[in-house]
C-alpha cells in the first residue's frame, strides 16, 4: 500500500465519488441569447493537425485527444500549431485588428514547456444577455423596466490530467450563471427587499401571511435581510454546482476527462464578483494599492476543512489513510512514544502517543506546491475529477474536492478610476514564479509607456506579464533574469481595465 500511494499519480479509472444529485437546470441552449448590442458567441478555435499544412481544420494527430484555443484569439490551424508548440513557446494574444475584447480587456497565453501534451487551460470572454422568466414574484411586471439583463463575463480554467473539463467549463459555465440569473432579473431591478419565497406557479402571488405555521414562541421572530447582491452571489455558487454536476452525467459520453479550478469574473450592475474554486488569482491594482480579489484553495489552505471530513466519514479513508497530520511520516519503531500532531480542530501543534492507525498515510502531506491530498491532487477546489482515484487503489478523492467558490464583491461605484486601475486575473503558471508586488511593477511600468486612451495597453500588459513569468530559453530551460526558473507551467492573464476606456453600462 505504502508504495502505491507514494507514487502519487492520479488513475483516472471507473467513476466513484460523485455528488448527490440535484434537480436539473433548464437545457442550455447551444448559443448565448443577446441583444444586437451584445457579443455573440462564437465557434471555439478548430482543432488543427500538427504539422499539417493544410488549411482545413482537422483533429490532433493523437487520436481523440483534439485540442483548441478560446474563439477570441482567431487562430488559424497554422497559428494552432506554433500555440501548440512547447520548444518555441510563443505567446499568443488576440489580433490588433477587428473587434476588440470587452472594455478592452487584454489577453495573452502560453503553452507549458512539456509538463501536458497540449495547453490545458482555458479562457472565455461573454457578453451574455439574461432574459427574465415571465412576472416570477407574481406581481405584474413594470413597463418602465427592461425585459432583462446584461453581464460581462470572463473566465480562466486550469485544466489538470487532462484539458477536457477546462473546455467544457469555457463554453457552458456562464451559461449556467444566466439560467440562475433568470429568476432574479425582475428582483435585481427592484430595489426593495426581495421576496422571501417565488409563487410555484408564475404570474400567481404567493401568500404574505405565514402567522397560521409560526408558533407563539418561536425563535423566527424576524426576517434576515437578503440582499441583492448576496442572490447573484448564490446564483453564481449555483451555477458552479450545476456545471460541476453536468461534468459528472456527461464525462463518459463526451469524454470529459480530468478536471480545471476555475476562475469567474461577473460584472453586473456596477459591482464585480470574482468567484474563484482553486488555485488561480485574481487581483486589483489601484493607484499602485493591491487589492487581492481571491485566496488560494490547496491541501494546506483546506488542511482542517479535509482533516474534519476524514475524521466525521472514516470509511473514505478506507483504512489506508489518517486524518491525523505530523511533521513527517511516522516510523514504526516510534509506536508507543510521544509526536508532535495536529488534527482537524486545531492550527497549533500538541504531543500523543503513536498507536498503529497513526503509522498510515496522512490524508494531507507536503508542503507549498508540493501538498498533496491523499498524495495524489494539489488542489481542493474546482471542477470534474469525479473519475480521480489513488493510484492503484479503488479509493475516490472526489469526496474531499469542493465545487463551490469563493466569491469576493468589488463595487465599481464606490471610487473614481482611472485608466491605470486593473483586475488582474491568471493562472498558477503566472503566480508560481511571480509575487503580487512584481505584478503591480510590471502594471506601472508597461501602462506608463502608452497613452492612457490607446486600448492596446491592455493586451501589452497582458503579454508582459505572461513572458516575465515564462523567461527566456537557455541551456537549462526556461530561465527569468535573475537566472531563477521560469514557469513551465501553461500561463493565462486577463487583464481588465476598472476605469475606462469604455462604459461600464
Amino acid at each position: 500500500m505504502l508504495n502505491r500511494v507514494r507514487s502519487a499519480v492520479a488513475h483516472l479509472v471507473s467513476s466513484g465519488g460523485a455528488p448527490p444529485p440535484r434537480p436539473k437546470s433548464p437545457d442550455l441552449p447551444n448559443a448565448t441569447s443577446a441583444p444586437p448590442a451584445a457579443a455573440p458567441e462564437a465557434p471555439r478555435s478548430p482543432p488543427a493537425r500538427a504539422g499539417s499544412g493544410s488549411g482545413a481544420p482537422a483533429k490532433a494527430v493523437e487520436a481523440g485527444a483534439s485540442f483548441s484555443r478560446p474563439t477570441f484569439l482567431q487562430l488559424s490551424p497554422g497559428g494552432l500549431r506554433r500555440a501548440d508548440d512547447h520548444a518555441g513557446r510563443a505567446v499568443q494574444s488576440p489580433p490588433d485588428t477587428g473587434r476588440r475584447l470587452p472594455w478592452s480587456t487584454g489577453y495573452a497565453e502560453v503553452i507549458n514547456a512539456g509538463k501536458s501534451r497540449h495547453n490545458e487551460d482555458q479562457a472565455c470572454c461573454e457578453v451574455v444577455y439574461v432574459e427574465g422568466r415571465r412576472s416570477v414574484t407574481g406581481v405584474p411586471r413594470d413597463p418602465s423596466r427592461g425585459q432583462g439583463l446584461c453581464f460581462y463575463y470572463w473566465g480562466l480554467f486550469d485544466g489538470h490530467a487532462g484539458g477536457g473539463a477546462a473546455e467544457m467549463a469555457s463554453r457552458l459555465l456562464h451559461r449556467h450563471i444566466r439560467e440562475q440569473l433568470k429568476d432574479l432579473v425582475e428582483i435585481l431591478q427592484d430595489p426593495s427587499t426581495p421576496p422571501l419565497c417565488l409563487p410555484s406557479t408564475p404570474g400567481v402571488p404567493v401568500s404574505s401571511d405565514l402567522s397560521h405555521l409560526v408558533g407563539p414562541q418561536s425563535c423566527w421572530s424576524s426576517q434576515k435581510e437578503v440582499t441583492h447582491e448576496s442572490l447573484v452571489v448564490g446564483a453564481i455558487e449555483n451555477a458552479f454546482q450545476l456545471m460541476d454536476e453536468q461534468m459528472a452525467r456527461e464525462r463518459r459520453g463526451h469524454q470529459v476527462e480530468g478536471g480545471c479550478c476555475a476562475l469567474v469574473v461577473v460584472y453586473l450592475l456596477g459591482k464585480v464578483y470574482v468567484a474563484n474554486a482553486g488555485d488561480s488569482r485574481a487581483i486589483i491594482v489601484r493607484n499602485g494599492e493591491i487589492i487581492p480579489m481571491s485566496r488560494e484553495f490547496t491541501p494546506e489552505t483546506e488542511r482542517q476543512r479535509l482533516q474534519l471530513l476524514g475524521f466525521l466519514k472514516p470509511e473514505l479513508l478506507g483504512g489506508e489513510f489518517t486524518h491525523l497530520e505530523f511533521p513527517r511520516r511516522v516510523q514504526p519503531k516510534e509506536l508507543g512514544q510521544r509526536m508532535l500532531y495536529r488534527d482537524q480542530n486545531m492550527t497549533g501543534w500538541a504531543y500523543k502517543k503513536i498507536e498503529l492507525e497513526d503509522l498510515r498515510f496522512p490524508l494531507v502531506c507536503g508542503e507549498g506546491k508540493k501538498a498533496r491530498v491523499m498524495a495524489t491532487i494539489g488542489v481542493t477546489r474546482g471542477l470534474g475529477d469525479h473519475n480521480l482515484k489513488v493510484c492503484s487503489s479503488n479509493l475516490s478523492i472526489k469526496p474531499f474536492l469542493s465545487c463551490f467558490p469563493e466569491v469576493r464583491v468589488y463595487d465599481l461605484t464606490q471610487y473614481e478610476h482611472c485608466p491605470d486601475d486593473v483586475l488582474v486575473l491568471g493562472t498558477d503558471g503566472l503566480w508560481d514564479v511571480t509575487s503580487d508586488g512584481e505584478v503591480a511593477a510590471t502594471v506601472d511600468r508597461v501602462l506608463s509607456a502608452y497613452e492612457p486612451n490607446d486600448p492596446s495597453r491592455y493586451t501589452a500588459l497582458a503579454q508582459a506579464l505572461v513572458l516575465g513569468a515564462r523567461g527566456t530559453p537557455r541551456d537549462r530551460g526556461w530561465r527569468l533574469p535573475n537566472n531563477k526558473l521560469g514557469s513551465g507551467d501553461d500561463i493565462s492573464v486577463f487583464v481588465i481595465p476598472l476605469g475606462g476606456p469604455g462604459s461600464y453600462s
